[in-house]
């Protein structure tokens, strides 16, 4: 893919045989002469965002930071932001960082739940290096594919297939602003997924730099390699410059809605059947439910609100038959639908307003900022009525509660758990997202932490047991984190069986194989194994038990 290449060998050999590097510097200084005397390419110094020039570190730190929570003062920020331009830049960094021991972030979109992209709990001195600059997007109708630079939105790779094709489509999330980067490293789950499964199982080649700062495709890395990056989580294994993604035939009609209900509706009972059958409805359809709580029709007393919100892939004749057969409780009308094409169901799914143009795809803005905490679960069997009216109690002693429902089934249950890392596969009805959410920073984030806390803790008899599953996207360091100076695989399999269950061992192996010294790590990072259980499993111990 040679846009994308920039002389990398020319910069990898001349970075590896430079001559030692002056350490007595400050970090950026001896990072920038670094990058700028083994660099044939300049690199302007507006690519470099430090904290002494305030107004110009924090908008580009503040432009793609999605849970403030990790942008108040308390938090520790990094050094400086580098902004590469080319890939053979961000191949730069890794080597330099490599050589200078600086603790290296990578930020795409800026979507992890718990900030690790541009923050952390166990580093003392760090940089990020940010990708937004790196957001090419080459469709090629003809070969059903699309080369995609990890700086760039999923929103931008929706519109630029659109535009080339209203026949395509690529199944990944349903919110515009994430970074197509870190997403896909996690599964990248959306509303085709039914259909066609998660972006990650429709990856077909992708772009990585690895610890040595060797830039390789599918071919050079491996098998081993290319599974681990599709649903691994993101950070573990190198920094990944761009995919190839599959694209996938849509409708040039695709028919969504919403309805929502209440409580003195019929909300709970509604849920219930919901849970009964979302994930063996048409494979064309996907209904998630957003519950909320609302203030009710009694003043001062407040209710739940279940929104029923949908895509199906097709028209609304169709789609009514559809629901006559399989959910005729929700009750749905003609009058509910509305049919569009398939870009403007994205703004749709995404939450803009009617008649938003698709061009705002383009700006990578998300919709709403929030200080927030988020858990997740996965669910293999229904939960009874009984336990739905639980959680409506403690809704009602929280601000702002929040939860989405996605359903499974389909494609989903037809691939393997082990295919990609993403394990959540055959048996599971739906996922649980949840939500607590607040504006004002003077609040006390501890007893929304609590309420969330508690809450989850509540559901544990009603959600998968051995392990209790989780969806790393939705990132959690409740689940558990890595010390800084020691990553123990064992402590870490508390985290890692929750969002891998038994594909967690091999991403140990495959990280022990690529990244040995763990160059690249964070609070939830696959570990390598220790150099004693090594030496051991080279004596015939084949696995870790």
């Amino acid at each position: 893919m040679v846009p994308f290449r920039c002389s990398i060998l020319s910069i990898f050999v001349v970075l590896l045989l430079s001559p030692g590097l002056t350490f007595s510097l400050p970090i950026k200084d001896s990072f920038v002469q670094c990058l700028s005397q083994n660099s044939e390419f300049v690199i302007p110094a507006s690519d470099f965002y430090t904290p002494d020039n305030s107004s110009s570190f924090n908008a580009v730190l503040e432009s793609t930071a999605q849970n403030l929570r990790y942008l108040l003062p308390s938090v520790p920020k990094p050094e400086f932001i580098f902004t590469p331009l080319y890939e053979a830049h961000v191949q730069a960094s890794v080597i330099c960082c490599k050589q200078l021991g600086i603790h290296l972030r990578v930020r795409s979109g800026g979507h992890d739940y718990e900030g690790l992209s541009y923050a952390t709990e166990i580093e003392t001195q760090f940089i990020v290096v940010d990708l937004a600059k790196l957001r090419a997007v080459q469709v090629d109708i003809e070969d059903n594919s699309a080369w995609v630079q990890a700086g760039a939105t999923i929103g931008e790779l929706y519109y630029r297939i659109a535009e080339k094709s209203e026949a395509h489509g690529f199944p990944g999330g349903l919110c515009s602003s994430l970074g197509i980067g870190g997403h896909i490293t996690g599964g990248a789950y959306g509303s085709m997924m039914r259909k066609y499964g998660l972006g990650a199982d429709n990856v077909i080649d992708a772009r990585i730099i690895d610890a040595s700062g060797r830039v390789l495709e599918r071919r050079a890395m491996g098998e081993d390699l290319f599974w681990a990056i599709r649903g691994g989580g993101g950070a573990s294994f190198g920094i990944i410059t761009a995919w190839k993604v599959k694209l996938v035939p849509v409708p040039s009609t695709v028919t969504v809605f919403t309805v929502t209900k209440t409580l003195e509706q019929g909300g709970t009972k509604l849920l219930y059947r919901w849970q009964q059958v979302a994930d063996k409805l048409d494979e064309d359809l996907f209904i998630r439910v957003i519950i909320q709580a609302a203030d009710g029709a009694t003043k001062g007393k407040r209710t739940v609100t279940t929104s029923y919100n949908a895509l199906f892939l097709g028209d609304a004749k169709r789609l009514l038959n559809v629901m006559e057969q399989g959910f005729p409780e929700l009750g749905l009308t003609l009058k509910d639908c509305t049919e569009t094409t398939w870009l403007k169901s994205v703004l749709y799914i995404a939450g803009y307003p009617a008649n938003t143009p698709p061009e705002v795809l383009l700006q990578g803005k998300s919709t709403f900022k929030n200080y927030f905490k988020a858990k997740s679960d996965f669910v293999t069997e229904p939960i009874p009525e009984t336990a739905l009216e639980g959680i409506w109690e403690r809704y009602f002693e929280e601000a702002t509660p929040f939860m989405i429902w996605n359903p499974y089934g389909g494609m989903m249950s037809e691939i393997s758990e082990s295919s990609i890392p993403f394990p959540h596969r055959k048996g599971i009805l739906f996922k649980i997202q949840y939500l607590t959410m607040w504006q004002n920073p003077a609040e006390d984030a501890s007893k929304h932490i609590d309420w969330i806390r508690r809450l989850y803790n509540y559901m544990a008899p009603y959600v998968s047991m051995f392990p209790r599953q989780a969806y790393v996207n939705y990132r959690d360091l409740d689940l558990g984190i890595n010390k800084e100076s020691n990553t123990s695989f064992i402590e870490a399999s508390a985290w890692g069986a929750k969002y891998f269950k038994d594909n967690f061992n091999r991403l140990i192996q495959v990280k022990t194989k690529v990244d040995p010294d763990n160059f690249f790590k964070h609070e939830q990072s696959i570990p390598p194994l220790p150099v004693s259980f090594r030496k051991r499993k080279g004596r015939g111990h084949h696995g870790i038990h």
